[in-house]
């Protein structure tokens, strides 16, 4: 969900592992020479999933060899789950609609919060994403009341646990 801290802790996480940080969303700003909100509303938001695919697609290539944060819609198409889920481990960090809320309101940069009612906004989305999320993720991590040193030691300890990855089959 926007807002739930994503790029914070995938910062963090790349950190901890010594692994490269990719953020889609900076990655589609590059790619557009705009912002995603000045794109959202000049082209629409069926434009801005269409390039957003394309990002991720090109992003998740990279497998294990980098930590990706991506924008809370990303899920919103089966393929770009498909690949998230198969190209990596993804970790769902679950915060509900208030929290958001809290840390939210005053936010201007997010296209989709830009409504009179952001909190209605905001609960709409989680209980249209939050079974994508779900479906998408290897594990969920709920983010209320934790700091992000606690987050990313939860997040690592669930890393841990995690059966090493299967070989990729031979090339045909």
């Amino acid at each position: 969900m926007p807002g739930s801290g994503k790029s914070t802790i995938a910062r963090a996480l790349s950190r901890r592992l010594q692994l490269a940080l990719a953020d889609s969303d900076q990655a589609i700003e590059q790619r557009l020479g705009c912002t995603i909100r000045s794109y959202f509303d000049s082209h629409g938001e069926a434009a801005f999933r269409d390039v957003e695919e394309a990002v991720i697609d090109e992003l998740t290539r990279g497998g294990a060899s980098q930590v990706l944060a991506t924008g809370g819609g990303a899920v919103l198409r089966p393929i770009n789950r498909q690949r998230l889920r198969e190209r990596g481990t993804v970790i769902y960090l679950r915060s509900s609609p208030e929290q958001l809320f809290k840390r939210l309101r005053h936010d201007t940069k997010r296209p989709l919060l830009q409504v009179a009612d952001p909190l209605k906004r905001l609960r709409a989305l989680y209980d249209e994403r939050d079974p994508l999320y779900r479906e998408c993720a290897h594990f969920v991590v709920d983010t209320h009341g934790s700091s992000l040193p606690m987050l990313v030691n939860r997040i690592m300890m669930q890393l841990d646990l995690m059966p090493p990855p299967a070989p990729p089959p031979p090339a045909p």
